[in-house]
């Protein structure tokens, strides 16, 4: 069963979840019995009674790898309106960020949620922050309420077709040349 915001992806979009490397998604602070599967992969978020859920406060940070290099356009998050993310600061390519050190880093976007966007409506983000990445990490900081719970995250991008080896062997390429063809004939911009 599709979800009401994925059957809105415009046409030149995919849904992201196609490209998680599940092998090394993390969630820190989420309850057991409520977790990141919950919301982020196929046919759980499509699943009304299942949900994340944070455990001590409410506070989660999330680190999700792609298995190709994407640019990522909008996202989306459906949850209560009176316990959802109300803060999210999104890292583009920023690896190995705890709750000790996730303030020393600039987010590449800062999202405030209000109750409206929590009934799946697309929050667009700063695009051109969003550009060849490899992982995001999402802070939520802050919920509407006591508790943090929210049933569905979905991201939208644009794929560049290459996979991380390819996005490495592209820059080695480039190093060893000496020069700054980065992409040419690649048929990007």
């Amino acid at each position: 069963m599709a979800s009401v915001a994925s059957a809105a992806i415009p046409r030149s979009q995919a849904d992201l979840v196609a490209f998680v490397d599940w092998r090394g998604v993390e969630c820190l602070n989420q309850s057991t019995s409520h977790s990141l599967d919950n919301a982020l992969k196929q046919g759980y978020r499509d699943d009304d009674d299942l949900h994340l859920e944070s455990d001590a406060d409410e506070q989660l940070l999330i680190y999700i790898p792609f298995t190709q290099v994407i640019k990522l356009h909008s996202v989306i998050i459906k949850g209560p309106e009176e316990e959802g993310p109300k803060m999210v600061k999104l890292f583009a390519n920023k690896e190995h960020m705890g709750f000790s050190n996730v303030n020393d880093y600039p987010p590449s976007d800062s999202i405030a949620l209000s109750p409206k966007n929590l009934k799946e409506r697309p929050v667009n983000l700063k695009y051109i922050k969003f550009q060849g990445v490899c992982s995001l990490t999402i802070f939520i900081e802050d919920n509407q309420g006591v508790k943090l719970k929210f049933k569905r995250l979905l991201l939208w991008c644009y794929c560049c077709g290459r996979t991380w080896s390819d996005q490495s062997t592209l820059h080695l390429h480039d190093l060893l040349q000496g020069g700054h063809n980065k992409h040419e004939g690649s048929g990007e911009d």
